[in-house]
């Protein structure tokens, strides 16, 4: 059977459109009722920014096979055993017939500050995912394949994680494809690096301007870190746990 992509780009501009929109609604619900967050974070604690993205994947795991399964949405059933903590949260999460089929992490970053959240964020990725993976080895899930792990994430595009950065380190050198990178770039590199690893399945990276609330606009760095590759990977995926288990 073929895989099923649905319009997954059409879907992707309308998620864009969704997530500058969502900042700017929440901005102004605050507005409204006198309780601002300090600077960016008024467009975050919202929690709606994401959510075009989570109705694509959504719509994939359906198209595949799997109209059926469960998708866990709510933070009550959104924890998985670790094996370094009790629990870890994530975004989204797919089971079906009693076996972990997906578990998805959908992040966001915008100005004006990347270089510390750029360390957080990639610290947090790696952790959670060597977590999953350990706990996935002592059979936290019970004896089953290997799920779907996913990581996807939308930057702004911006004067400041466009343009090169400098580091200081001054008893190594830093690795040559980091020397000069901008913050996008080095998103790229994590991004191809946590597959290489094999820490997650696939890991995306989508690039937009704030001007996107408009048209939807977004940009990719590498077919590796691409929003086609995660679609179709978790297509793929989804389409042979359907066959396995029905």
């Amino acid at each position: 059977m073929a895989l099923d992509l649905l319009d997954y780009e059409r879907k992707a501009r309308l998620a864009v459109m969704g997530f500058w929109g969502n900042r700017e609604a929440a901005k102004q619900r605050q507005i409204a009722t006198g309780r601002t967050d300090q600077g960016e974070r008024a467009g975050v604690t919202d929690g709606k920014n994401m959510d075009g993205f989570i109705d694509l994947i959504l719509d994939i795991v359906r198209a595949n096979g799997l109209a059926h399964a469960d998708i866990h949405l709510k933070k009550g059933v959104l924890t998985l055993p670790g094996y370094f903590r009790p629990t870890k949260l994530w975004d989204l999460l797919v089971t079906y017939k009693g076996q972990l089929i997906a578990a998805i992490e959908l992040k966001s970053q915008v100005g004006p500050s990347f270089g510390n959240n750029f360390n957080n964020r990639t610290e947090e990725a790696i952790g959670t995912a060597h977590d999953l993976w350990t706990a996935y080895r002592e059979e936290a899930f019970g004896k089953q394949p290997r799920p779907f792990v996913g990581w996807l994430m939308m930057v702004e595009n911006a004067e400041k994680s466009c343009r090169p950065v400098r580091d200081k380190s001054p008893h190594f050198p830093v690795f040559p494809e980091f020397q000069g990178a901008s913050y996008l770039k080095r998103y790229d590199i994590l991004c191809q690096r946590l597959v290489q690893e094999q820490l997650y399945t696939t890991a995306a990276l989508l690039a937009s301007p704030r001007t996107a609330a408009v048209d939807g606009e977004f940009s990719e760095l590498s077919d590796m870190t691409s929003l086609k590759t995660f679609v179709t990977s978790l297509a793929g995926h989804v389409a042979a746990e359907a066959a396995r288990l029905d």
